[in-house]
């Protein structure tokens, strides 16, 4: 299993995202069922990441994860959050981030992202995001949501090369990274975080799970669709993806996924139905 590198500190490459996470009191202990089944089996294999923002349920996400990572040794989990744009200045950034903190129980976090591009300059964005990691309340920072013409800007400003990561969305169904956002992140050597690996469930309009292809290959290696998708995600060593299940059984499966192999012949026949784009397409977001 290849281990994706933050800066030094070698990652499991599938995580566990917290989008929706929260927002149903009746599905609380539920949700935090299936967030500690993925903490136990992954920290058994190394570190886990947990993507989660202020944004998921105005916090509720957070303070949802806040309480399932509350028996965890801290410096197993690789714990990430996001700032909204309009938060994202030299006043702001530092309560939010507090904020973020207070929810999740936690000293610091091992990465702070701007959740997508806004108003306040970058300049500023960084100036805080810097101040924070000084602080010693953040490890790193990175950005989300950010094409490369925007990650081009970004490294015009003062700093803006301390960036460690992009999360953006990235699924079999949505290839457009491919073109030239992938391969300028690869160049300053930062690792991609994926978010909606498997197209929501795959109903982003793909109807991957009923690709006869994706289903041969799948039962060849006695797994499901979705987790074939996230070995596809996976599969270049430098992709973390972050699926989000409220099910403990989903969230075992999609941790498994990332010990999946498959052989060029299969890695081939998905290249060429699935193929890479040969043109700029704008950014797919959600």
């Amino acid at each position: 299993m290849n281990m994706v590198n933050f800066k030094g500190q070698p990652v499991l490459p599938i995580g566990l995202g917290t989008w929706h996470m929260g927002d149903e009191p009746s599905q609380r202990s539920t949700e935090i069922k299936a967030l500690r089944s993925g903490i136990q089996s992954g920290t058994e294999q190394g570190t886990l990441a947990i993507d989660t923002a202020e944004m998921y349920g105005e916090g509720r996400s957070e303070t949802l994860v806040g309480e399932a990572i509350q028996p965890v040794e801290r410096q197993k989990l690789y714990l990430i959050s996001k700032v909204y744009p309009w938060n994202a200045s030299e006043a702001l950034l530092p309560k939010s981030l507090d904020a973020s903190l207070d929810r999740l129980g936690v000293d610091y976090l091992d990465l702070y992202l701007l959740h997508w591009t806004g108003n306040v300059p970058l300049a500023e964005t960084v100036l805080a995001m810097q101040r924070a990691q000084k602080a010693g309340k953040i490890r790193h920072w990175g950005v989300s949501n950010f094409d490369t013409s925007d990650m081009q800007e970004l490294w015009q400003v003062p700093d803006g090369n301390q960036c460690v990561t992009n999360e953006v969305l990235y699924n079999l169904g949505s290839r457009g990274i491919e073109y030239n956002l992938v391969p300028w992140l690869q160049a300053h050597q930062l690792p991609l975080i994926a978010y909606s690996p498997v197209a929501q469930g795959d109903s982003l309009g793909n109807d991957l799970t009923a690709d006869p292809l994706l289903n041969e290959i799948a039962a060849a290696h006695h797994v499901s669709v979705f987790q074939l998708l996230l070995a596809w995600v996976i599969r270049n060593g430098e992709t973390l993806a972050i699926p989000q299940s409220s099910s403990s059984d989903h969230v075992q499966a999609n941790l498994a996924a990332a010990k999946l192999e498959l052989s060029s012949d299969e890695w081939q026949l998905i290249q060429e139905k699935y193929p890479t784009p040969t043109k700029k397409q704008p950014l797919d977001v959600l």
